[in-house]
């Protein structure tokens, strides 16, 4: 005799499957920018030097936690919606539009490529906006909304610092 295996429920939550497809695809895009730009701003709170360096330490400090928090918002809304999170180094160079770092950049240089990272990973989630308002996907519309916020005011505390 052998046992029935256990069929798994469809997802039936008002979402079109191939809207889900879509909307995930834009997630994991920003699921790879934010751990990109995490990694980023984690790096430069270990390796930042010069008479900003308290400040800057702390301040990136406060930023990669916040941006460490929000991944797993993004991995586990990506679950919910039905598929599998990207979570390695290899896709997430794939789906980035961030590039890399080399090397240790002086601290005004980190700045600026903290307030570039911040405004790319903004731009992933707002071009996402369209297709999750189209699907009337308000719970991935709320999250979107969330990190726009932060990555903007981000990008402008950043940017403040670069005035002279």
């Amino acid at each position: 005799m052998t046992a029935k295996k256990a069929k798994t429920p469809s997802i039936d939550i008002g979402i079109s499957d191939a809207d889900r497809k879509k909307i995930v695809a834009g997630l994991s895009g920003l699921l790879a920018d934010s751990y990109t730009l995490y990694l980023m701003t984690h790096n430069f709170h270990w390796n930042v030097t010069g008479p900003q360096f308290n400040s800057l330490h702390a301040m990136f400090m406060g930023q990669y936690t916040e941006q460490w928090n929000a991944l797993d918002q993004i991995a586990e809304r990506i679950r919910a919606l039905g598929f599998p999170a990207p979570g390695t180094y290899k896709e997430f160079v794939k789906l980035a539009s961030i590039k890399e770092v080399e090397g240790v950049p002086k601290a005004t240089d980190m700045v600026r490529h903290l307030v570039a990272a911040q405004e790319a990973t903004a731009r992933t989630a707002r071009k996402l906006l369209p297709l999750v308002g189209e699907a009337d996907d308000q719970p991935t519309a709320d999250l979107l909304t969330q990190r726009l916020d932060v990555h903007e005011k981000t990008a402008w505390m950043l940017r403040s610092l670069l005035e002279e």
